[in-house]
């Protein structure tokens, strides 16, 4: 459970969301146990017209299951969103496996950081929520094209995260950055931000 001293930390998780959200939110804190070490490092995006500052890492335990199914569907997808930054990527995987389908536009944010990490088995569980995004219409293309399109610099540093973790750590097994599971992934989200502006999208990662 959080704790008192606790309110500081509250708060800036409170800020991770859209503001309508924020009793929600501060309903899933109070069931969250105290942090050892407070959020690491925000980072600012626009969910539709309004920032939200989403921590780097958390690093709260793990709720019991029962705990989490108390929660009502919204705060429990809050839940995921917020052990999706969790330091530990096991953690991350599982929580980000709950939300990766969600078409909420408060938790692309999440899934979207997600596939600038390192972690190839996270990439690949973004790919099978992401289900319906290689096709136009559907809602969570509009949804992850709108994201891209209101944040074009975000969207540019993951890019170069992918390919950045991709020569350290993959280059081995996939030679040709487009053999890489995050370039397709990435090419689908460009396509996605193509489809919400009508225009070209730059790009920041290698051609092939």
């Amino acid at each position: 459970m959080q704790q008192p001293g606790s309110i500081a930390m509250t708060d800036d998780l409170v800020a991770a969301f859209p503001h309508q959200l924020a009793s929600d939110v501060r309903a899933v804190l109070a069931v969250m146990p105290a942090a050892r070490i407070a959020p690491v490092s925000p980072f600012s995006v626009y969910v539709g017209d309004e920032a939200v500052a989403i921590p780097y890492r958390i690093h709260q335990d793990e709720l019991p299951d029962d705990v989490v199914r108390d929660l009502t569907g919204v705060q429990q997808a809050i839940l995921h969103c917020l052990y999706s930054r969790h330091s530990d990527g096991l953690v991350r995987q599982r929580h980000l496996e709950q939300i990766a389908s969600s078409d909420e536009p408060w938790a692309v944010p999440f899934v979207v950081q997600l596939a600038g990490e390192y972690v190839l088995e996270i990439l690949e569980s973004i790919q099978h929520g992401l289900s319906d995004l290689p096709f136009k219409g559907s809602v969570q293309r509009l949804t992850y094209g709108d994201f891209i399109a209101r944040n074009p610099g975000f969207f540019a540093r993951t890019e170069r995260r992918v390919v950045s973790y991709w020569s350290c750590y993959y280059r081995w097994k996939f030679p040709v950055f487009g053999t890489y599971p995050g370039c397709h992934l990435l090419e689908l989200l460009r396509a996605a931000a193509i489809d919400r502006t009508g225009r070209a999208w730059p790009r920041h990662t290698p051609l092939d």
